[in-house]
């Protein structure tokens, strides 16, 4: 199992608790973006950057990434087409997208997307805070024990 990041919209708290889980539980994690990122030293923790473009972070986490692996983004096709090659995936506030919940969220999207071009929505997700912190941090906790306990 490795964990995928989907660093360039990442949340500095949920990089951080991710170097730490990576480090202790000794699981390679990949960050990847199309800006420079800096990762701490360690042979847990890898920073791979991309080129610059529409979904060129995305479209690479999806090509590398295998069956069984943990990916973690707000972004929503691409949490689609990680499930359908079979990774678990948890966004930064700890939300966990499967097979049964990820049309529904495909749906959701494309709604709102269509509301904010209509100029109906005018605002995006509430600011990232410390109870997004914690619930990420134990949804983490937990996928990362049952992945121990029973390969995904």
């Amino acid at each position: 199992m490795q964990i995928w990041v989907d660093a360039d919209a990442c949340p500095k708290p949920v990089k951080e608790i991710l170097y730490r889980a990576a480090h202790k539980r000794q699981i390679l994690m990949i960050l990847v973006a199309n800006q420079y990122l800096s990762a701490p030293a360690s042979p847990w923790i890898k920073a791979t950057q991309v080129a610059g473009g529409f979904d060129v972070a995305d479209n690479y986490i999806v090509q590398e990434l295998t069956a069984g692996d943990l990916v973690v983004t707000a972004d929503i096709p691409l949490a689609a087409e990680a499930i359908a090659k079979g990774a678990a995936v948890i966004n930064p506030r700890g939300e966990r997208y499967t097979k049964d919940s990820i049309g529904a969220r495909l749906n959701m999207r494309d709604f709102m997307e269509t509301m904010r071009s209509s100029g109906v929505v005018h605002d995006g997700p509430p600011p990232y805070n410390d109870r997004d912190k914690q619930t990420f941090a134990n949804a983490l906790d937990s996928l990362l024990a049952k992945a121990k306990s029973n390969p995904m």
